[in-house]
Formats: C-alpha cells, structure tokens, sequence
C-alpha cells in the first residue's frame, strides 16, 4: 500500500492536482476573508450623518436616594474594586452583594486619584469611579455621539453610566503605540476623549 501511495505522489500530474487543489483553496479562504473584512468595515460605517444612534445608556444623576439591594463592580481588580455608585474600595471590604462598605475607612466616591487632567488614570479601578461622576455625563454623551461613526458595534451594547465607563477605562488602541507598547505606561486607563500623551523613550 505505501509502496503504491509512494510511486503515485512521484508522478508529476498528482503534484500537479495537488498544487492546484492547494491553490484554489488559498484563493478561496483569502477571497471569502476580504469580503468578510469590506463588510465590516461597511457596518461600521454610518451611511446617514444626520442619523442619530438611539444610545440605551442611562445616566444616574448624582447620588440618588434610592436603595440598592445588589451592586454590580469591577470584579476583575486584585486590590480594588469599584461599584457601580462609584464606591472604590479594598477587596476586602466588598459586601455579599456586591457593593463596597461605605463605612470602611478606605472606602472613597469618585475618586479620580491617579488620574491626570486629559481622563487618563494609572489605576483601572480610580478610572472608573472618576468616570461616574455626575459632572462627566456631557464628556460622555459628546463622545457617544462621535462613537456612533467607529465603535457603533461595541458602545450600542452598553446599557448604562456604569458599563459605559467599564468599557471605556479598559485599555484600548487609543492606549497602545504601534501595537505592543503603551503611550503612556503609568496612565493607560482612559475615559476621556484624547488619548494617552505619547511619553518620550
């Protein structure tokens, strides 16, 4: 059997089928990854300027009143966490449900402490709650508006302040010099709309 599979790969023409099957799969997969790639890029575009794109995003005004039984955070930080009132607080200080102990010494609201005046923070968690702050609703409105046209796909997700500022701290390609290194290392989280200062080498 391998003796025959042998003398038949050595005949020219076999070569030759398989080169050619090769080839017109090659073909194929990159025709069908271009189309893929004209059609997202089309998606993203929005063809109507005048359209506005109804954002689901809602904005708390303030520290309302009201009483929150469960409290969405953070989750990923080792240290801190960051609720969705705008509560930072230690790990260890978190609730059962979810929400920071605001009696907890460490405990702080809004806090922009690490974070520079263009809305870049050097700690994930502080970008968030600074995010939350009522004062920084219009930021985040007018950016929305300019989101419509290269982000409409991941921004239309989002349903709230809270999820707006998770998705908009974590570090993006606004974030990243020529895709491997930081513009600015220390403060890469970012919530406002100008992107890190390109730190010199």
């Amino acid at each position: 059997m391998m003796l025959v599979l042998r003398r038949l790969l050595r005949k020219r023409w076999v070569l030759g089928v398989v080169f050619g099957l090769s080839l017109i799969y090659f073909l194929t997969s990159t025709l069908k990854q271009e189309e893929r790639s004209m059609r997202d890029r089309t998606l993203l575009e929005v063809k109507d300027t005048d359209h506005h794109i109804p954002w689901k995003v809602h904005f708390n005004l303030g520290n309302s009143s009201r009483q929150i039984t469960q409290c969405r955070n953070s989750i990923q930080g080792k240290i801190f966490l960051t609720d969705e009132l705008g509560y930072v607080c230690e790990r260890k200080d978190l609730l059962v449900n979810g929400c920071c102990n605001v009696s907890a010494p460490s405990t702080r609201q809004y806090i922009c402490k690490s974070c520079l005046a263009n809305g870049c923070c050097c700690i994930y968690e502080y970008c968030v709650s600074c995010c939350l702050q009522p004062d920084k609703q219009p930021l985040l409105e007018h950016f929305l508006n300019r989101a419509a046209k290269g982000f409409q796909n991941l921004f239309t997700a989002v349903e709230d302040h809270f999820e707006l500022c998770l998705a908009k701290c974590r570090t993006s390609s606004q974030s990243v010099q020529h895709e491997n290194t930081y513009r600015n290392p220390e403060a890469k989280y970012c919530y406002g709309e100008s992107p890190p200062e390109l730190l010199p080498v």
